[in-house]
């Protein structure tokens, strides 16, 4: 092969078009420098192939390789581990500054200046007990603590439905961006050529998609080459397989089963009820040496269960600390654990009943909440909504980073968290209230009366788990007093405690482990038969003194009057239905401020149970919840501290934010280093280019001047 001018025209032409490649991609650099998820690109030259010739190898010129994307990959994946959380305590952060506003005392209109202002009501009507300004005032005070309790309660209600809508948003977002990582895999499998052609556009659009992938949910990415990228969740799921992809559901809530593998049992578990937290039901042995755990029945002979709160590393305790154990009950005898009623039934039928026998280790899962599902197919399923114990620990088998993993955090974790202990605020606020009203007396007595508090079955003992009496678990052993009076002179006809059993004398105190509402109501009649009768209307207590008596009550150490709702200033049970009594809102009168003394009268004046109710402010309670246990302070004390952990827990989530935010922008800016595209370097190529395309025009210029010359030559 010979070279000349022709040789040098090719060497031109090559090299022009390398300049015009080198100048388009430095152009489309500067036309995406603020485009999101671009990355800086060049073109790779390489020279041309080399003849051998005398006197040495001839190069040919230089063609393009390939153009090259700018890329770390190792950074990306370690932003995607960071931005995730970062994105996580971002989201937790913002939503818990709105929820620490809703506990700002400084106005002095919220729920510890109001609890302050109650009491001192109390300490006014010591003062002035038959005054009815006084009076007014002790009602209005209740009802506007109830109100801001149960406004507080409500707010945080609002909080997760809002909450369990920017999920069902997200839940959308991560499917549908997972559907679009799965096409751009497929598009890079039909486009891409390693060296040849570069899929460049389509691995950024991926690399974008993946960045917002993570940050809703926590992601492993496993690069298997071109568009055979596999990403999971940290726990495990697949949530895209190369040109496949899986789901997220937000679903209802719901239960599953699972059962030992030499368990008969056949049925299923249900419940009513709300809460955030998930219930781990597992049944224990009958008896030492025997897997049996028992069946499902109202009887004595019941399979035992436990109840964990935090996915099994915690179980529900009595107050004594042991371990408390639950009866599998059918339908009709349904249990009470921490709110949510629980029950066996058929495969197929709530009411049914389920056969078969329990064994030890047979366990049961509840979510009374909205659940999100990694859904494999339409007949596999897996529960993998985040999950913590109450140390704060997530379970790594569940979805823990992202804006997903901060909004349950926030639903459960803390916002259910703030209102389990509001409810056991106002749960322990009435019952210590009523506990102390009912053995009060007002200025007026009563010619009937109606409990406020039910039960769902009235032969079995209040104290039961299946009886459903909200303050069940409060009655004690004790005696419980009435007064009988004449309305016309106010003398007293009659007193004595409740006997419940009449036949053996020095047996007639009130037993909740053994007395039920029906047992209530025949001491009634026994002890009190003639001057009043007793009954029972929509599962309630009522009371009705015959014609010419009237009644009150007095020394109550068994609570009965308390739980059972007679001559009690607050209603409700929880945040969310605490209200005061319409017997006393509608009837100044009912308001007990004294007590009957042991002559039994109802001294003008008697201040005995305002005083004591003014005194509950410094009085230390028991309160109990299942993150917690059992504490001992006062309201106020249980209260502020509330308020203290909502202040916590925003600066803890806080510094977390700003740690992970400060670690997820170091990661990018190394990527951006790498993937940015720089003006002055991108101006700097421009000009450089640009005057190769000049040499290389001016080359092929020199190569054509060559053959004109030469062929201008005459023979």
């Amino acid at each position: 092969m010979a070279f000349g001018a022709n040789s040098i025209l090719d060497v031109g032409r090559w090299a022009l078009f390398a300049s015009q490649v080198q100048l388009s991609v430095t152009g489309n650099n500067i036309a995406n420098v603020d485009t999101e998820g671009y990355s800086r690109r060049s073109a790779v030259l390489e020279e041309g192939i080399n003849i051998d010739y005398k006197p040495g190898q001839m190069g040919t010129g230089v063609q393009v390789k390939e153009i090259q994307r700018h890329f770390d990959e190792l950074v990306e994946r370690l932003y995607y581990d960071q931005a995730s959380l970062r994105d996580k305590w971002g989201a937790l952060y913002e939503q818990l500054q709105s929820v620490e506003s809703l506990f700002n005392e400084s106005s002095g209109i919220g729920v510890s200046d109001s609890l302050s202002t109650y009491f001192n009501s109390w300490n006014d009507l010591s003062q002035r007990p038959e005054n009815y300004g006084t009076r007014q005032d002790v009602v209005n005070q209740g009802t506007t603590l109830a109100s801001t309790i149960s406004q507080a309660d409500s707010s945080l209600n609002d909080m997760q439905e809002r909450i369990d809508a920017m999920i069902d948003q997200e839940v959308m977002n991560a499917n549908n961006i997972m559907g679009q990582i799965a096409d751009v895999n497929r598009r890079i499998n039909v486009h891409d050529i390693p060296g040849s052609n570069n899929a460049n556009a389509l691995y950024d659009e991926r690399a974008r998609l993946v960045r917002e992938l993570g940050e809703i949910v926590d992601i492993n990415y496993i690069d298997n080459g071109l568009g055979n990228v596999t990403i999971t969740t940290k726990a495990g799921q697949t949530l895209v397989d190369g040109e496949e992809h899986f789901y997220l559901e937000f679903g209802a809530p719901y239960a599953e089963q699972d059962l030992e593998l030499d368990s008969t049992f056949e049925g299923q578990v249900y419940f009513e009820g709300d809460s955030n937290f998930e219930y781990t039901i597992e049944f224990m042995a009958s008896n030492s040496g025997t897997t049996d755990a028992g069946i499902v029945s109202n009887s004595g002979n019941a399979a035992q269960f436990r109840v964990s709160l935090d996915g099994g590393n915690t179980w529900l305790t009595n107050p004594d600390g042991s371990t408390r154990y639950f009866a599998a009950r059918p339908d009709e005898g349904k249990v009470n654990v921490e709110g949510v009623s629980i029950w066996f039934g058929s495969a197929t039928d709530p009411k049914g009943d389920p056969t078969g026998t329990l064994k030890k280790g047979d366990t049961f899962t509840i979510r009374p909440s909205r659940t999100l599902f990694w859904v494999e197919n339409t007949s596999h399923k897996q529960n993998i909504t985040p999950q913590a114990d109450f140390t704060g620990q997530e379970n790594p088998e569940r979805l823990t980073g992202g804006k997903l993993g901060a909004y349950f955090s926030l639903r459960d974790q803390y916002v259910g968290r703030y209102r389990e202990k509001l409810d056991t605020l106002a749960h322990n606020l009435i019952w210590e209230v009523n506990r102390t009203h009912s053995q009060g007396a007002g200025l007026q007595n009563y010619t009937s009366l109606d409990g406020t508090y039910s039960v769902d079955a009235i032969d079995r003992p209040l104290a039961s788990d299946s009886t459903g009496l909200a303050f069940g678990d409060k009655l004690q052993s004790g005696s419980s007093f009435v007064y009988i009076y004449d309305p016309d002179t106010g003398a007293m006809l009659s007193n004595a405690a409740l006997d419940f059993d009449p036949a053996t004398p020095g047996t007639q105190m009130f037993d909740p482990n053994q007395h039920s509402m029906q047992d209530v109501v025949d001491a009634y009649n026994n002890t009190f038969g003639s001057f009043m009768t007793a009954g029972i209307v929509n599962n309630r207590i009522h009371l009705q003194a015959k014609d010419g008596y009237e009644f009150t009550f007095g020394a109550d150490s068994a609570g009965l009057n308390a739980a059972l709702g007679l001559n009690t200033y607050f209603e409700g049970d929880d945040a969310g239905t605490i209200s005061v009594n319409d017997t006393i809102a509608t009837d100044l009168d009912f308001l007990a401020a004294g007590h009957v003394n042991g002559a039994g009268e109802v001294n003008s004046g008697d201040n005995y149970v305002a005083l004591a109710l003014y005194g509950l402010r410094e009085q230390d309670v028991e309160m109990y919840t299942p993150m917690e246990g059992s504490t001992k302070q006062t309201l106020m004390e249980y209260y502020n501290g509330l308020v203290g952990n909502v202040g916590a827990d925003t600066n803890n989530v806080k510094f977390s934010y700003d740690f992970t935010n400060s670690l997820a922008t170091d990661l990018d800016d190394r990527q951006q280093q790498v993937s940015g595209v720089n003006l002055d370097e991108e101006m700097s190529n421009l000009i450089k280019f640009q005057h190769s395309y000049t040499a290389a025009a001016k080359l092929i210029t020199t190569a054509d001047q060559m053959l004109q010359t030469v062929l201008s030559l005459k023979p």
